[in-house]
């Protein structure tokens, strides 16, 4: 029978508390345990905060895929209840929304500042989203949005998922973006043809397709850059 001697969160040295370290060390000090502890509040029997978080995070491989759980999911594990499983689902969608909110006038002049909004988000995805940027003339970004999900390998786009949001919204051009769950962002041949079709159906519309840059982990390959549309 296990002794293991385990530590209450109250009983921990002030500075090593996740509250009080987001206090005085701000939140980028924490972990992703101790910050799901944060909204936590307080772990089970034999388990703390801290230690309860860290089992979540580990058996569903991190936090992307805690995203995904269901209200009932969450509750299958011991030591989260209704009010556990309702904050981690409102909290992890929060964040979700700000990662696709769009700053106030950010104007788009490279890849660079198009890996700056999602790359943070898009690299940990395990299956391939497509998103688009919608751009005004003076390249000022109107609005992001995912208009595909698809597999572990490949994502589905029609154009007409794709120019909806540019003819509504008056967008003079749009920037393809979408990830590779492998982390290397080589374009394929899909890719390329995926591209040159939005391209021509852009043209008949008059919206210009400016770029489409894949994301990798960590890294990223604008086909604009490349040559390859």
């Amino acid at each position: 029978m296990s002794n293991r001697y385990r530590v209450a969160i109250k009983d921990m040295p002030e500075e090593l508390r996740p509250r009080e370290k987001l206090l005085s060390r701000g939140e980028g000090a924490l972990s992703d345990a101790e910050l799901l502890a944060v909204l936590i509040g307080q772990g089970t029997r034999g388990l703390n905060a801290v230690e309860l978080a860290n089992q979540l995070i580990l058996e569903h491989k991190g936090l992307r895929n805690l995203r995904d759980l269901s209200i009932e999911e969450l509750m299958q594990h011991k030591g989260i209840g209704v009010a556990k499983a309702v904050t981690i689902k409102a909290a992890l969608e929060l964040a979700k929304r700000s990662s696709l909110g769009v700053p106030y006038r950010v104007t788009v002049r490279s890849p660079v500042d198009v890996t700056y909004l999602v790359m943070e988000e898009m690299r940990y995805f395990d299956r391939e989203y497509f998103r688009v940027l919608y751009l005004d003339r003076k390249g000022t970004l109107l609005v992001m949005e995912d208009v595909s999900v698809g597999s572990l390998h490949s994502s589905i786009v029609h154009p007409r998922e794709v120019f909806k949001t540019a003819v509504k919204r008056s967008a003079a051009s749009i920037i393809l973006v979408h990830n590779h769950p492998s982390g290397d962002p080589s374009p394929s041949k899909e890719d390329i043809q995926t591209s040159n079709r939005l391209i021509q159906a852009g043209s008949i519309l008059g919206i210009e397709v400016l770029d489409h840059i894949i994301i990798g982990d960590g890294r990223y390959c604008s086909m604009k850059e490349k040559g390859l549309i």
